[in-house]
């Protein structure tokens, strides 16, 4: 572990106003090294910086720590595990779903579950249209859909009745949620500071009618 790679994520966890224990803290730089080393040939980002990854794929994922709620996640299209493994790591009690349709990606991520231990994860290969999961999610997180219409209508067989979806966005999606309005509100939206990055950040919390 870089000590140039703690103190870039100490850092961040302190303008966030995370205090994670130190246990937690090097499972998540451990899985951003295995992110970088693996990103040279699976291609899971188009960061190649392993310090710009630690601001705009691990302290993105974690600004949301705060927010989410429920027992049973999951994570669609998750990619190499954003949100979805830092969720995981630092909340070891709950169970997180990592879905996604590319079966390099979730090689990977089969790799990150076994050598971090993480007995609370489950990757799913496979797109989400055709998965049926055993029992039904209290919220579903994405941080690469295309439109939040395409996520609630996509994933709304996953969610229970009075589930949530958490949906990563960069500015606020004004257009976007117009083709919701009929059967879904807009709970929460909680603007987000990722240390280290520019731009806008949201996070939404919907919910059915």
């Amino acid at each position: 572990m870089s000590t140039a790679q703690r103190t870039r994520l100490d850092a961040g966890l302190k303008q966030l106003g995370l205090h994670l224990p130190d246990d937690i803290v090097e499972r998540l730089l451990a899985y951003i090294q295995l992110f970088e080393k693996w990103n040279k040939t699976y291609n899971l980002s188009a960061v190649r910086d392993i310090n710009a990854m630690i601001s705009r794929h691990l302290l993105d994922s974690l600004a949301i720590l705060p927010f989410v709620e429920g027992q049973r996640l999951i994570d669609v299209g998750t990619g190499g595990g954003l949100p979805g493994i830092p969720m995981a790591i630092c909340h070891p009690e709950r169970e997180v779903h990592l879905l996604d349709s590319n079966g390099k990606k979730t090689r990977f991520l089969f790799q990150v579950k076994t050598l971090l231990g993480l007995d609370n994860v489950q990757v799913h290969n496979c797109r989400v249209e055709s998965y049926q999961p055993e029992a039904l999610f209290d919220g579903v997180m994405s941080r690469a859909f295309a439109s939040l219409e395409d996520m609630t209508n996509g994933c709304q067989h996953l969610i229970k009745e009075n589930g949530r979806f958490w949906a990563m966005k960069g500015i606020y999606p004004t257009d976007e949620l117009k083709p919701l309005e009929k059967n879904y509100i807009v709970a929460n939206s909680h603007a987000l500071t990722i240390p280290g990055e520019e731009g806008e950040r949201h996070l939404l919390e919907i919910r059915p009618r």
